[in-house]
């Protein structure tokens, strides 16, 4: 894995087996005085549609920062670190509560993690539309 930006849409192989593999990830937003809000949480990565998806209950902070940009989304990073490997993807986030977009998020997130999550009435998915990949292997 380079050291450099890639293209999200087409990352390369050893970029890809990273974010195939279990690790747990960080989530930053912006609340509304525009400081960082960095939480921990799963994240899945589908260069193909250039999404990462983050499952959450629609009452948590991080939904709500997201939330608060508006229909234009919210500026987000997501990272991973396993040792000195990183990854980082960023991009515009909006929330979703479609059942059908929830379902496949849930369903990527229990491929990626090894384990369902358990039901939430109250889940929604952050689908972040991917514009910036990068990160050292």
């Amino acid at each position: 894995m380079a050291a450099y930006p890639q293209d999200p849409g087409s990352p390369d192989a050893s970029y890809l087996a990273f974010w195939h593999e279990r690790h747990l990830c960080t989530l930053t937003t912006s609340r509304p005085d525009g400081s960082p809000h960095v939480v921990p949480v799963g994240v899945t990565y589908d260069p193909e549609a250039r999404l990462a998806r983050v499952i959450a209950s629609k009452d948590s902070t991080k939904v709500g920062n997201v939330l608060a940009a508006g229909q234009a989304g919210a500026r987000v990073a997501v990272c991973q670190v396993d040792g000195g490997r990183w990854a980082t993807l960023e991009g515009r986030a909006r929330v979703s509560g479609e059942p059908e977009r929830v379902a496949d998020a849930v369903r990527r997130y229990a491929l990626r993690y090894g384990r369902t999550p358990a039901p939430n009435p109250a889940r929604v998915v952050i689908e972040i539309e991917l514009t910036r990949a990068m990160g050292r292997g």
